[in-house]
């Protein structure tokens, strides 16, 4: 049996290697994973705690409107109910507005780099994709984005903070677009990253969502509120794109646990507020050393940061590996010379840093 002629030309995801296989294959007994940036602070005590109480009933179903989540949301947001969907993940938001809105024949906008599934998603469904280069700052391109759209363009996609170089589209460039973006045209604007950012530069997409009825925000609750291993995450838009992407969306797409677990921590802002600030305390900490030894960083809302490196980026991830850190090297984003580095706790943080110099001097004495 063949699928799809599109699937030769792509590959399966693939994983970086799990903590077991580096410790085994380099001798480590402590390995500090800062490539796919989770919370390095867990979750909040509320979700163990209500959890520890008590479990969801594994044999029965889940409930398929995620109507206590759903609701949570809709009060905190202060949106309708119909105005959200759901998924396993954001990712799969993503894929059901692919499935949705792309057919052969169509295209979608997009940056470069940027989050590799809607590229991933819009070719499996026939669409042609169109990157467009953001700018040496990591910053979309917005106006080069408008000029790509045709009448076959259906999705652009507006990842921001973008990942991987972390940048916001600032409010006044988002709005400027969507004024200027054709009502034929979807804008799919991922925030997956929006507890991250410093509140001035928040874009405020979600307030302008009367307004622009080709408009969906995305959230998820994998990074800021530690869930990634339960994977769960939601759209936000126009009720009639809610029920357009209804139609496509699996009936149990969600877990009785994530949804649990969802609007726990929804409730915990607390938990948020200290995530936020200790991220910040470390992302100014590995800024200033940057600065010392004089390597390049993106600007960033992010917990994580685009580092440019003076050699490879793989070479870079090598010698970070064997020393039990795990980053992502830029090679594998489209970013050559860069490592993207999540940002983890303040004591790993220290120990990475003093991995870096060494690493540092020793390519200068050989300079």
């Amino acid at each position: 049996m063949e699928g799809k002629p599109i699937l030769n030309q792509l590959s399966p995801y693939k994983q970086g290697k799990q903590t077991k296989e580096i410790q085994e294959e380099f001798g480590l007994n402590h390995i500090v994973k800062l490539a796919s940036n989770e919370n390095p602070y867990g979750y909040s005590e509320q979700v163990k705690d209500v959890l520890s109480d008590g479990l969801p009933e594994f044999n029965i179903y889940p409930d398929g409107y995620t109507g206590e989540v759903r609701m949570a949301l809709s009060d905190k947001l202060n949106i309708q109910p119909n105005q959200l969907i759901f998924g396993s993940g954001t990712e799969e938001v993503i894929q059901l507005l692919c499935r949705s809105f792309l057919q052969p024949g169509s295209n979608v906008v997009m940056a470069a780099p940027t989050f590799p599934q809607y590229k991933h998603y819009a070719l499996i469904e026939g669409a042609t994709v169109r990157e467009i280069p953001t700018d040496e700052h990591g910053y979309h391109d917005l106006d080069r984005m408008l000029e790509a759209i045709d009448e076959s363009t259906k999705i652009v996609w507006l990842c921001s903070p973008n990942n991987p170089t972390g940048a916001v589209i600032p409010k006044d460039d988002f709005l400027s677009f969507m004024s200027k973006c054709p009502k034929h045209v979807l804008v799919a604007f991922d925030e997956a990253y929006y507890e991250y950012m410093d509140k001035e530069a928040d874009p405020d997409a979600l307030s302008h969502m009367d307004n622009y009825e080709n408009l969906i925000t995305m959230r998820t609750f994998s990074k800021a509120y530690g869930l990634a291993g339960l994977r769960i995450g939601y759209g936000i838009s126009s009720s009639d794109i809610i029920t357009t992407l209804d139609k496509v969306r699996g009936p149990f797409n969600t877990t009785s646990i994530a949804q649990k677990a969802a609007v726990i921590a929804l409730g915990d802002q607390a938990f948020i507020e200290n995530t936020y600030e200790k991220n910040k305390t470390v992302k100014a900490s590995f800024e200033t050393f940057l600065d010392r030894i004089k390597w390049p960083y993106y600007d960033s809302e992010t917990n994580f940061l685009l580092v440019s490196t003076p050699v490879s980026g793989m070479e870079v991830f090598q010698y970070l590996i064997e020393n039990g850190f795990i980053v992502r090297p830029g090679e594998l984003l489209g970013i050559p010379n860069t490592v993207r580095i999540s940002l983890g706790t303040e004591e790993d943080m220290k120990e990475l840093q003093q991995l870096l110099l060494k690493f540092h001097e020793e390519k200068a004495k050989v300079q």
